[in-house]
């Protein structure tokens, strides 16, 4: 029977969709979420080196035994079956070719789609020290991989044995967390001049100094690495720092910075920067059936970001129109020693003329707020963040707290929600 030209149009209309994600971790696994609630009837393929789904932001407690691989998960326990996705596990993508639409695996396989999400991630980034990259005692502190070098390395560690730890943003203060934890010699060097030096002000950041100087952690600040010396073996046996000064070192961990997995692009046409890949607040690449999330960008996205941006990136690969434009993407949140701890924004800015720089410092809590032209550009909470959800109303409402007649540290928010006569919450822009 002849089938006419409205009956193909409508067999194409309803034809199963195939989506591809690439990677495992925080934005590949929430996209497939979004995928299979947005689209009941298509085929998810999944595709990571990974073998298993596990937080990157708790590695630290699997290297201390606080948590077993299995509660490292952070998926539902039947995520396979639960959204009906085939995984393709431990295997990486060595190519993305839009014009067919497909790309390449390492096992030498290729996969079609009608839409691609890119969400592999970063890795962590060597250092061209001089002799650093050709030693064989030293890892990242980005997979599991890592943290199981890291776990022969320090088991049985001898006090006369050096850990050198080259980096101390978020997940440089996870490792020396968990390790000052273990009792293991740990010796921090960072270029910044306190530790945090992205998310903390010295002040704030003095408070973690002094716990791990109190564990026994060498640290030296305003100091980088500018060698390290080999043996027969090419394992490291000192650390030439910038300052002349040689440090015993037995390993080495890096976590000074990552590179987004963006090799396997060469060749594809698709738009990056210096950083990663580039895609637009859509989650959609120069290429419109191909979508980004997550670190892959280089723009180093915390997980909540990551998370939410493969979900927005999902909505749109399926037709629900969603923006990366209603969340705070600067959020940091920290809990080192028992110590909460977040940031919001700049805390380390210049401070230009009409800056505003506020401070509440107690025997329990530092809390510091910076804002110009009555609106708050950064803030630093620690000890005590229970002013942390005002806080984040503040900025995303961009609220003027000049209009607010009380020190700011004392804002509340019934000094911008107000009640109506049905008892339901309203925002007045205008405060008066």
């Amino acid at each position: 029977m002849r089938t006419t030209e409205n009956e193909n149009k409508y067999e194409n209309i309803n034809e199963k969709k195939k989506y591809i994600v690439l990677g495992s971790s925080a934005a590949g696994v929430s996209a497939v979420r979004e995928l299979r609630k947005n689209d009941p009837d298509c085929e998810i393929l999944l595709v990571s080196k990974d073998r298993f789904i596990y937080s990157r932001c708790i590695l630290h407690q699997y290297l201390c035994g606080q948590r077993s691989l299995e509660k490292l998960c952070f998926a539902e326990p039947d995520f396979e079956t639960r959204y009906r996705i085939i995984w393709k596990k431990g295997v990486a993508c060595t190519g993305v070719y839009p014009a067919g639409k497909q790309i390449s695996l390492d096992n030498g396989e290729t996969e079609t789609y009608d839409k691609l999400l890119i969400a592999t991630g970063s890795h962590t980034y060597i250092p061209p020290v001089k002799n650093l990259r050709q030693a064989v005692n030293v890892a990242g502190f980005r997979n599991i991989e890592d943290i199981e070098k890291i776990k022969a390395a320090v088991t049985g560690n001898q006090p006369e044995q050096q850990i050198l730890l080259l980096g101390s943003g978020l997940v440089g203060m996870d490792c020396a967390a968990a390790l000052s934890e273990m009792g293991v010699s740990l010796t921090l060097v960072e270029t910044a001049g306190w530790l945090l030096g992205r998310q903390l002000d010295q002040r704030a950041a003095q408070t973690y100094q002094d716990i791990l100087t109190r564990k026994g952690v060498t640290q030296y600040y305003h100091t980088g690495l500018s060698e390290v010396i080999l043996d027969e073996n090419n394992r490291i046996t000192k650390a030439v720092l910038t300052d002349g000064r040689q440090l015993d070192c037995d390993y080495c961990i890096v976590t000074a910075g990552v590179r987004a997995n963006t090799g396997f692009l060469e060749g594809s046409g698709l738009a990056t920067s210096q950083y990663g890949l580039i895609y637009d607040e859509n989650g959609q690449t120069s290429d419109s059936s191909i979508y980004g999330a997550g670190d892959v960008s280089g723009m180093r996205p915390i997980w909540p970001v990551a998370v939410k941006e493969g979900i927005v990136a999902a909505g749109n690969m399926t037709g629900v129109r969603r923006k990366m434009t209603d969340f705070f993407a600067s959020k940091s949140t920290m809990n080192f020693f028992g110590i909460p701890g977040m940031s919001l924004g700049d805390v380390n800015g210049d401070q230009t003329e009409g800056c505003t720089v506020e401070i509440r410092d107690t025997k329990d809590s530092y809390k510091k707020i910076v804002h110009k032209n009555g609106k708050i550009t950064g803030a630093v909470l620690q000890g005590d963040l229970a002013y942390s959800g005002i806080l984040q109303q503040l900025i995303a409402r961009e609220i003027d707290i000049t209009k607010v007649k009380k020190p700011v540290f004392d804002i509340d928010y019934s000094d911008f929600f107000h009640i109506d006569g049905n008892f339901e919450y309203f925002y007045e822009n205008s405060i008066v």
